[in-house]
């Protein structure tokens, strides 16, 4: 059954730009309040007062660097003294570093691992008993076609993601008949800020826009039985099938080699 979002509330990270303004977007318009978090508060109020002019919605929007040790409990804790009851939560904050692995910056890596990996499953814990009390909404956790393999000079994003794709496919065996619905969305290359921090060598294939990746995820979400994960783009998920025939030394290899080319 589709989602009613109306009168529900849904918690964003990554707000402020991509796939989390587009969430923002298009979660608004079906009539859902947001709470909206990220970095950059000014962008966060631009979008705010556009989306409450458009849709009529209430939207609240904090300010938070979610790499930051304990940043994902102080998130909490000011959603409670706000009163706030959250229905839906979608984990959108994340980004990737490129690199051979003996030079990335080990402070940069832990920072990647901390927000993509440990203010994730933190701000899940956290919500999840909510969620499941409410079972009126949805958990949307962004993983990426980088979960499905190796991915040789993106090895902890790689990683990161592939650690996202399986915490999620796990919960959404664990939520099953509690009414709320869970989804592992993975994108490929998409025209966001992503490829300002990971650098544009990052991107393999062709583009999608944020409002096509977040389209196929909400209408994921309000088909009857939802599967655990879906893939962005009709060559994402052809190209994902074709890495199941490979032996992992030889996904290994040949991933290696297109993203030593990307």
């Amino acid at each position: 059954m589709p989602i009613d979002h109306r009168t529900t509330t849904a918690l964003i990270t990554g707000a402020s730009s991509g796939l989390g303004e587009e969430f923002a977007r298009q979660l608004a318009a079906r009539g859902a309040d947001l709470v909206l978090v990220a970095r950059r508060l000014d962008r966060l109020e631009t979008l705010a007062a556009e989306l409450r002019s458009e849709h009529g919605v209430a939207v609240t929007v904090l300010a938070a660097d979610l790499s930051r040790p304990a940043a994902a409990t102080q998130l909490a804790e000011r959603i409670d003294s706000l009163g706030l009851t959250i229905d839906s939560l979608v984990n959108n904050a994340g980004f990737a570093t490129r690199n051979r692995f003996e030079h990335e910056d080990p402070a940069r890596i832990a920072e990647e691992i901390d927000l993509n990996v440990g203010a994730l499953v933190d701000l899940t814990r956290r919500f999840y008993p909510r969620l499941l009390a409410s079972g009126r909404g949805a958990l949307v956790n962004i993983a990426s076609t980088g979960a499905y393999q190796p991915v040789p000079l993106m090895a902890v994003y790689g990683a990161t993601k592939a650690f996202v794709l399986s915490f999620t496919e796990a919960l959404w065996y664990e939520s099953k008949g509690s009414g709320l619905k869970v989804l592992a969305l993975s994108p490929g290359a998409t025209r966001t800020e992503f490829f300002d921090v990971a650098g544009a060598d990052a991107r393999v294939g062709a583009f999608q826009t944020p409002s096509q990746v977040v389209g196929l995820a909400l209408r994921t979400l309000d088909r009857r039985n939802p599967p655990p994960s879906v893939i962005s783009g009709a060559a994402n998920r052809a190209t994902t099938i074709l890495t199941r025939l490979l032996s992992r030394r030889g996904l290994a290899t040949v991933t290696g080699r297109i993203t030593a080319r990307a």
